[in-house]
């Protein structure tokens, strides 16, 4: 059974940083990705960042350059490094498994395809 528990939420000012944490249980990598969504009130879910097995990494458009996705896989843990943030960056941040890589930059992707966390708010503050 996988299960993704994320932490690291919270509220910060806009230019703040944050990091969230997924601890990941019972997943093994396949050719896909892990990464995270996020959905903001009102708005359809987006992606954010994945990355693979092979450690390549991608990143939708709006936080390129802000937001850096690393695991240790050691530790089973995915993470997402959130810098510069901005008020637009408030949402729910929840961390998936096995989604096609694509899903996470653009590609609409049905929710049933892969593993989901419970996820974290993320508020960002002007």
């Amino acid at each position: 059974q996988v299960q993704l528990e994320e932490s690291g939420g919270g509220s910060v000012q806009a230019g703040g940083s944050l990091r969230l944490s997924c601890a990941a249980s019972g997943y093994t990598y396949s050719s896909y990705c892990m990464g995270w969504f996020r959905q903001a009130p009102g708005k359809e879910r987006e992606g954010v960042a994945a990355i693979d097995s092979d450690d390549i990494s991608r990143y939708a458009d709006s936080v390129k350059g802000r937001f850096t996705i690393s695991q240790d896989n050691a530790k089973n843990t995915l993470y997402l490094q959130m810098d510069n943030l901005k008020p637009e960056d408030t949402a729910i941040y929840t961390c998936t498994a096995d989604f096609p890589c694509n899903c996470y930059t653009g590609s609409w992707c049905p929710a049933s395809l892969g593993y989901w966390g419970q996820g974290t708010q993320v508020t960002v503050s002007s």
